[in-house]
């Protein structure tokens, strides 16, 4: 009988996800699901013919170059990859895969989420609520901003930017887009197309963000685009920490340029950046975007399907 190919989760994977990875492969689970460490990483390579990280896992070309030649293919279990040096991974003949498509929903409710929250005072409402010191209420008590019928401002047309314009649509948004490419009509759906960010800076009431981390977009949004931003606009981003300059972000904030901003990442992961725990205008989630127990099983599952495809000698679906 031909031996199963030995698989790696190095974080702990939805119950369904690990089912079924059990069935074709042998699996060796990380129990304390805590991050693979680079020592882990390489230690692993010699010992599994396939790996399933998260963003949580670095494959930096330091780490690559150490690898050991069994491991083969490197399934992530996540759309972004930009904890992987894919330059790297190629020159060593290892497959690289991510899970698109099946996560977009799940982010875009988060972004959703997020929008509301900050435009409407989540943070500053709910401690009052906690706390008891609700003890007042006047027509100028906690006024914010409506989101219906604003201006959205979309950075990102993918998939997620996509779906979460869709989602925006119900609220009577006016939706406006910067993208690399411009969408065809039956995906723009009447969304107004900015050639530059700088076009779009000035008319957005409300700016999100659903583009990759790259060299290119690193602080994205800084200090200069924020100046650029409308008085008052609030900033989202569900997408990934280094497309925001923090330090810009509060003086933004503190100069109350920006009204608010919703945050489900940041440069530093876990943990975040303590400077924003002072300003109840930051709503602020741990990076769960995809936190559904049908995204993340869809998420497995993907990634699954990439692995099975490699090992059955066609080419994996999510190919990088």
């Amino acid at each position: 009988m031909t031996e199963k190919p030995v698989l790696w989760l190095p974080r702990r994977v939805s119950d369904a996800t690990v089912e079924r990875a059990c069935r074709d492969y042998e699996v060796i689970l990380n129990d304390d699901d805590t991050p693979g460490t680079p020592d882990e990483i390489i230690a692993m390579s010699a010992k599994v013919d396939a790996m399933m990280p998260c963003h949580s896992e670095h494959f930096s070309a330091d780490v690559v170059s150490r690898l050991d030649p069994r491991l083969k293919i490197v399934a992530n279990h996540s759309v972004g990859v930009d904890h992987c040096d894919l330059q790297a991974l190629a020159a060593k003949g290892i497959v690289v895969t991510n899970t698109p498509d099946v996560l977009s929903d799940a982010t875009a409710e988060l972004a959703m989420l997020l929008m509301l929250g900050a435009a409407r005072h989540a943070v500053r409402g709910d401690r009052l609520m906690r706390t008891g010191a609700w003890d007042s209420w006047s027509p100028s008590f906690m006024v914010g901003k409506q989101v219906t019928g604003a201006r959205l401002g979309i950075v990102g047309m993918g998939r997620v930017g996509r779906a979460f314009a869709e989602k925006a649509r119900g609220f009577d948004m006016d939706i406006h887009y910067f993208n690399r490419t411009r969408l065809s009509p039956d995906q723009e759906l009447g969304a107004t197309y900015h050639e530059s960010i700088e076009s779009l800076l000035p008319v957005a009431d409300f700016l999100s963000l659903h583009c990759p981390a790259t060299s290119d977009t690193t602080n994205l949004i800084n200090a200069e685009r924020m100046a650029a931003m409308r008085d008052g606009a609030i900033l989202v981003n569900t997408a990934r920490g280094a497309l925001v300059d923090e330090d810009a972000l509060l003086q933004a904030i503190k100069s109350e340029k920006l009204a608010a901003a919703g945050l489900d990442c940041f440069k530093t992961e876990p943990g975040g950046n303590p400077k924003f725990a002072d300003h109840e205008n930051i709503f602020m989630l741990p990076h769960i975007g995809s936190a559904t127990t049908k995204t993340r099983d869809a998420m497995g599952f993907r990634a699954l399907d990439n692995l099975d495809a490699f090992f059955a000698g066609k080419k994996p679906r999510d190919l990088l």
